[in-house]
């Protein structure tokens, strides 16, 4: 069953799989409410809902024509969905306005407040702190309840594991609850009545998994999000103030989001094609003219969106690796098309000159290591090579020598992809290359390489001091999966297994 959910979560986009977590929350809610378990207007929720979705489609769509701006649908969504469940329903005709100012807000703070295209904070907790300083009005965040505990938290725990943020869930719910606990003890509260009133009566796990998460918002590296974690955390807990000011969940958030805008690149490009690429018969190279203004580490991924007519469930965005080295005058992505490509894809196959795609949120830790003398060997599986492509040129162009090995795996010798690089890397930098081929029934005569997948046998027979170094792995799901039980069957540590993972990966 595990293995089933992992491969559902692997087909479905992050934005697609929040999208439905909160549907079911607003879903559960209604039935909890009308049975009378839950305090709060079963009527006035499904009004409050279906205004918010209109006032944020709305302000979405008018937004983004005026400033011609490529933007998607599903955000919109899950913002009024997310406003839905913390603000309580309408109950008077004077409510409707808080509604509607709150929905206005969430998806004008998008693009009024925000920074060369990129906005700085997270839009829901924007828009109700600002609906408190000017209409007097706050969220009450009830989704917080104990009745829809068990629901929020297992889509929560969906949610994270999707996304990879452990760490950062993590370090604000230890600093979140720690910071409780002290302060109920210097306050002489009874320290567990404390913890039992944040765990199950507030809104700290749906805050955590929803909010806190939420990918543009949150620093780039796994360091910098434990560091946000814990600053959000330390403001969270409901026992902090300053004064007679105490802090409320959206302020803790938007403190955070300033933190995050500090530390984190001030990236968001409108780009256009410069070429097309054919590598395989069903990969190709988009090369894009690199803004002089963008800095980034080989190996780290960025989202792309692309807007085009009748989007499919997965939507217009997608997480792509940069193919190409800091070194080099353009932005390369290396991308795989299917029989059945999503809309996404077909458009992108599509892409001219005249079509501009937006490049938006840098980040990722699946970089080389600061210390040159560390051993690697790089594990590659079809269109998982381009973060290595991007290390390796990277490497070449700085001449810099370090110990590492290549596998790379593919069905067929066509699949093979940027081998003019790594020949020359071969020859000018010593990297030491293995192409295996998994499709014994097409192998051409003049095949060298090895053949087969990649087992503990091969590993050991080409890098014999394998336990010194550190291994990093790119691929599908499935093989990378595979290529850390070979690991694992090996000995090698966890902590020298580095994964390439981003939010969204399909």
């Amino acid at each position: 069953m595990i293995k089933t959910m992992d491969n559902w979560l692997n087909r479905i986009t992050m934005y697609r799989l929040v999208l439905y977590y909160l549907i079911v929350l607003l879903g559960a809610a209604f039935v909890l409410a009308y049975m009378h378990v839950l305090n709060i207007d079963p009527i006035g929720l499904l009004f409050s809902t279906g205004l918010l979705l209109a006032v944020c489609g709305i302000t979405n769509w008018v937004f983004a024509k005026a400033l011609g701006a490529t933007t998607n649908a599903e955000s919109g969504y899950i913002s009024a969905l997310i406003l839905a469940l913390i603000i309580t329903p309408v109950t008077t005709p004077h409510d409707i306005w808080f509604f509607i100012w709150a929905g206005v807000w969430a998806m004008a703070s998008k693009y009024i407040v925000a920074i060369g295209r990129k906005h700085i904070f997270n839009p829901v907790a924007f828009a109700v702190a600002l609906t408190y300083i000017m209409v007097n009005q706050s969220a009450s965040w009830w989704v917080g309840s104990g009745p829809m505990l068990i629901l929020v938290l297992i889509g929560g725990l969906l949610v994270v594991r999707k996304l990879r943020r452990f760490d950062l869930v993590l370090s604000f719910l230890a600093v979140s609850l720690g910071t409780s606990l002290v302060l109920s003890v210097f306050n002489g509260d009874n320290p567990f009545a404390v913890l039992q009133n944040v765990l199950l009566y507030s809104p700290l796990i749906f805050f955590a998994a929803v909010i806190l998460t939420e990918p543009l918002t949150t620093p780039p590296n796994r360091p910098l999000r434990v560091i946000y974690g814990a600053i959000v955390g330390f403001l969270f807990s409901p026992q902090v103030h300053f004064g007679s000011f105490y802090v409320t969940p959206e302020l803790a958030i938007l403190f955070g989001n300033v933190f995050s805008y500090l530390v984190s690149p001030k990236v968001a490009l409108g780009l256009r094609l410069k070429e097309k690429i054919k590598l395989a018969p069903d990969v190709y190279d988009f090369v894009f003219p690199r803004p002089p203004r963008l800095a980034f580490q080989p190996g780290q991924y960025m989202e792309w969106t692309l807007g085009h007519n009748d989007p499919d469930s997965r939507g217009n965005r997608r997480y792509f690796t940069l193919a190409s080295s800091p070194t080099e005058p353009e932005l390369r992505l290396g991308v795989k098309f299917y029989k059945e490509s999503s809309s996404f894809k077909k458009a992108m196959l599509k892409l001219n000159p005249k079509t501009e795609i937006v490049a938006t949120q840098l980040a990722g830790d699946f970089v080389l290591p600061a210390d040159r003398s560390q051993k690697l060997v790089f594990l590659a599986g079809g269109i998982g090579i381009t973060p290595f492509r991007s290390m390796i040129k990277y490497m070449l162009d700085t001449y810099d020598r370090r110990d590492v090995v290549l596998f790379y795996a593919n069905k067929t010798v066509d699949d093979i992809l940027y081998r003019d690089v790594f020949d020359r890397a071969e020859r000018e930098i010593g990297l030491e290359v293995v192409y295996t081929l998994t499709d014994a029934r097409k192998l051409p005569p003049s095949w060298k390489g090895r053949v087969g997948r990649l087992s503990p046998k091969l590993i050991q027979a080409m890098v014999p001091d394998y336990r010194e170094r550190i291994f990093y792995i790119s691929g599908p799901n499935n093989m990378v999966d595979s290529f850390k039980g070979v690991l694992r069957d090996l000995g090698v540590k966890e902590a020298n297994i580095r994964t390439d993972f981003f939010p969204g990966f399909v």
